[in-house]
């Protein structure tokens, strides 16, 4: 039985056990059930936010401002959602992990998104979003004379939806329009308020104080790879090859190239946690695999689960790629002898895309996929590392000659370099497929984690390795935002794991250090709660921010519908004020139910 039908089964049960007391009259008058949802009412409290209301000119002065960002933010999602809306009626895409059921449930462990290792953190900058925005509107409502029914917190079974506060709808409709609009206002200003706070700290002293760790960091190890037999896994941190220190993952590869041994001594810190660093020493017997491959490579391999062997290239035994890239030599083609049998390829960095008007495009190169690079400069490139080496050695404008193989034929192409958005070098403006033509030839089989690339994300200092943002989102006022919004859903927009925090194993690739460097992991779980608290009110707020009832957006149009309407010469302006309302409430839903289900009723 799956995790979501376990969810589903738990929810029937807790609603049947919930209706047998509520019929009976063993509930408290405070605790109401509608199914698997649960209302606990009180009316406890109210002389607090009495108390925080005092200072009325400031509140409304605050909440004005958060009127008038609530304004541009609920028109930008009116435009987004209908803009998807429509590309997905018109061109649905294939359903894909975001369109799980369960990936709709901020539960972490059921939500592929949410890790359970950090769901107390989750947890906890829900439960902060819940009180700040139901709190401003309980404040609001006090600072514009609006009596409270009652307040209290909406609960799914027993994990907490919401938090709410119930305005006397008397009192509610006797306030004026302005009242009434900053009232409903207060709750998505406060959670963008959070969502700035702790993104401050995130990005400025917590950021400031977590170093990458020396050595590469291992995300996992290939099903029967040299590492995976040797026991290197996720969590390890590989420090030094063969007595040479390792600072990160171009030093390891440059390290296992170095020497064509086919024994090496590997030094591995490892843990589970950051009381648990295992140190050990372990010896790789390596073996050249191709551990992935690229549809339509020139070998027609194809990687399903277990790698595939390679052992002699034009007949000569290898076990590792300095050994294949010697016995290639010069030659344009290598006749490869692997479990699968024998086949004679190009061999060269291949290419999965090349960009329309990118400099090798222009210079007249085909865009098709399919594009191998075999030399460049005049220096044979038998890699995509190779290829990778060779272009950081070069300046934007410099004019090189690129030697490619597509559709049988070997043509040169004098290009000029344009400039690397992410270092400055030479740019062919391509996609490298990673590995040989099309092949993901390793002697290792370590597969590394992002570890630096997360903190360069994060506005820190990821070293080497690492690849920020880059281009119009990088110089963006708004790049915090996008990174935050991404990175737990990195695997589908990055193109990296989805970002876990740091937490368990993963902490073993970070160092603390800086300002906050005393609290030691401290500093990991502070990162986590600021990161997962700002994540959490930012969604709160764009939510709420969607201009359709019941949400803040459509209460707020609402009473801004009425006050332009009530200005026009319309007998019947209440007829009017709905019809525009729900009108475009409507429009929200269908939008919504688009982006959610469409994918999978339309392209499935």
């Amino acid at each position: 039985m799956n995790t979501l039908l376990w969810v589903l089964v738990g929810l029937a049960a807790y609603s049947i056990a919930t209706f047998f007391l509520s019929q009976r009259g063993l509930l408290p008058d405070s605790v109401r059930i509608r199914g698997p949802f649960t209302t606990i009412h009180t009316k406890r409290g109210r002389d607090f936010i009495d108390w925080i209301a005092t200072p009325k000119r400031f509140w409304r002065a605050w909440t004005n401002l958060g009127v008038g960002a609530a304004l541009v933010i609920m028109a930008g999602m009116f435009l987004f959602l209908l803009v998807q809306g429509i590309a997905i009626a018109r061109n649905p895409p294939a359903p894909s992990q975001v369109n799980q059921p369960q990936n709709f449930l901020v539960i972490p462990g059921v939500n592929d998104f949410l890790p359970l290792s950090v769901a107390p953190e989750i947890v906890f900058g829900l439960l902060v979003g819940l009180v700040v925005h139901e709190g401003g509107h309980g404040i609001l409502c006090r600072v514009e004379d609006i009596d409270i029914e009652s307040m209290g917190v909406f609960l799914l079974t027993i994990i907490p939806l919401g938090a709410f506060v119930q305005p006397d709808e008397e009192s509610q409709r006797n306030a004026d329009r302005g009242g009434r609009t900053r009232m409903f206002a207060a709750g998505v200003t406060n959670n963008f308020f959070v969502t700035f706070v702790a993104f401050a700290l995130l990005f400025g002293p917590i950021v400031g104080s977590i170093a990458v760790a020396p050595g590469m960091a291992v995300q996992g190890a290939y099903d029967g790879s040299p590492a995976a037999e040797a026991g290197i896994e996720q969590g390890d941190r590989i420090t030094a090859v063969g007595g040479v220190p390792v600072g990160n993952e171009s030093a390891l590869d440059a390290a296992l190239l170095g020497t064509d041994a086919r024994t090496v001594t590997v030094e591995i810190d490892g843990g589970e946690s950051v009381a648990d660093r295992a140190r050990r020493t372990v010896e790789v017997e390596r073996s050249l695999i191709v551990a992935g491959s690229v549809a339509g490579n020139p070998a027609n391999i194809s990687v399903e689960s277990d790698p595939i062997g390679v052992t002699r290239v034009n007949g000569t035994a290898v076990y590792t790629r300095a050994g294949f890239a010697e016995a290639v030599g010069e030659d344009r083609f290598a006749r490869l002898t692997t479990e699968r049998g024998t086949v004679t390829i190009p061999v060269g960095a291949y290419l999965t895309r090349v960009v329309a008007d990118g400099p090798l495009a222009q210079a007249g190169a085909p865009t098709e996929p399919g594009v191998i690079v075999t030399a460049i400069g005049g220096e044979r490139v038998v890699s995509a590392a190779e290829l990778t080496r060779v272009l950081d050695g070069t300046e934007p404008g410099e004019t090189v000659a690129v030697e490619v193989y597509h559709g049988g034929a070997i043509e040169t192409y004098d290009v000029t370099l344009g400039e690397n958005p992410q270092d400055g070098n030479g740019f062919l403006g391509v996609t490298i497929f990673p590995g040989t033509s099309g092949l993901l030839l390793t002697d290792f089989g370590a597969q590394s984690y992002p570890a630096g690339t997360y903190l360069e994300l994060l506005g820190g200092d990821g070293g080497p390795d690492a690849s920020g943002l880059s281009g119009a989102i990088a110089d963006s006022p708004l790049a915090t935002v996008y990174v935050s919004l991404v990175l737990p859903l990195a695997s589908l927009v990055l193109g990296i794991p989805n970002f876990p925090g740091f937490t368990g194993s993963v902490s073993n690739f970070y160092a603390a250090t800086g300002p906050l460097g005393f609290l030691g992991s401290g500093v990991f779980l502070l990162a986590n709660v600021a990161f997962w608290t700002a994540w959490i009110n930012l969604q709160l707020g764009l939510f709420n921010c969607i201009p359709g009832y019941p949400l803040d957006g459509g209460r707020i149009l609402r009473a801004s519908v009425e006050a332009v309407v009530s200005r026009l010469p319309i007998a019947d302006r209440d007829r009017v004020v709905t019809t525009i309302t729900t009108g475009i409430g409507l429009t929200m839903l269908a939008s919504l139910l688009l982006l959610v289900f469409g994918p999978t009723v339309l392209g499935g």
